[in-house]
């Protein structure tokens, strides 16, 4: 695992070239670890999950699996995902740059972004199917909630191969490049988050994840505006002020800046 710094921007790269960026125990413990140190610093904004060697990440690696050196799994609530980061809850925005293939339990890590931003070429599917390999990293519950449970379970069932027009056309990609330029355009896409009064940005983020849990549609809108409360009492007073200024006139976005 590599993590570099641009900015209020922390990437976090895996890179293991001979395993196409399959994830063993080790590579699992490191990923958490980058995810945590994101989520614990008070500077970094956006994260991006990208991979080495012009792939994302091809699963599980088998080879772990299949000898049984893999160390027991922990239940949900006593360690990290098998995968890593998969069961955290991040409270800033995250971003995958896909390239190659995003498969198994690398797409099971590219759903537990944010945005998903895919080269022209990409490959996106639950390819463990083929092998009773599980998904056991949020998998079947982050992708129906992405594009809908039809949807979903034609890939959780078939277990085929997704391209980059259609992963855009159902929603589960945000964004399809040129080959080669994933990386950079979730990094235009993480610096314009950056721009934005971050407590409001993070508010409505967690309002949108939070109708997942919430017991009724009352519910959902109680945390909506308990969050939107806090969010016009650190920053929407300024946000006003600046638009009166003349900040942000027809829609432009070019001139705004986060104080944050």
């Amino acid at each position: 695992i590599k993590v570099e710094k641009e900015g209020h921007l922390t990437i976090v790269i895996i890179s293991r070239c001979n395993q196409r960026n399959a994830v063993d125990s080790k590579t699992a413990q490191l990923l958490y670890e980058a995810f945590d140190q994101f989520e614990k610093d008070q500077d970094a904004k956006v994260l991006i999950l990208t991979g080495d060697h012009g792939t994302f990440c091809a699963g599980a690696d088998l080879n772990e699996v299949a000898t049984g050196s893999r160390p027991d799994l922990a239940p949900v609530g006593q360690g990290i995902g098998p995968m890593g980061p998969t069961r955290m809850t991040l409270t800033k925005p995250s971003i995958a740059a896909i390239s190659g293939y995003a498969v198994a339990g690398g797409l099971e890590l590219a759903l537990m972004c944010d945005l998903r931003v895919v080269e022209e070429d990409s490959v996106m599917g639950v390819f463990c199917r083929r092998w009773g390999v599980p998904l056991i990293d949020g998998g079947t519950i982050r992708l129906p909630r992405l594009i809908g449970l039809s949807r979903a379970l034609d890939l959780i069932l078939t277990g085929r191969a997704v391209h980059a027009d259609e992963a855009l056309s159902m929603g589960l990609a945000n964004r399809v490049v040129s080959k080669g330029n994933a990386l950079l355009e979730a990094k235009k896409l993480g610096q314009e988050l950056c721009k934005f009064p971050q407590v409001c940005l993070r508010n409505d983020r967690m309002s949108a994840y939070g109708q997942f849990d919430a017991e009724n549609f009352d519910a959902a809108l109680k945390l909506e505006f308990q969050l939107g409360m806090e969010s016009l009492e650190k920053e929407s007073r300024d946000g006003a002020k600046n638009f009166k200024s003349g900040q942000g006139r027809h829609g432009k976005f070019d001139d705004i800046r986060s104080k944050l």
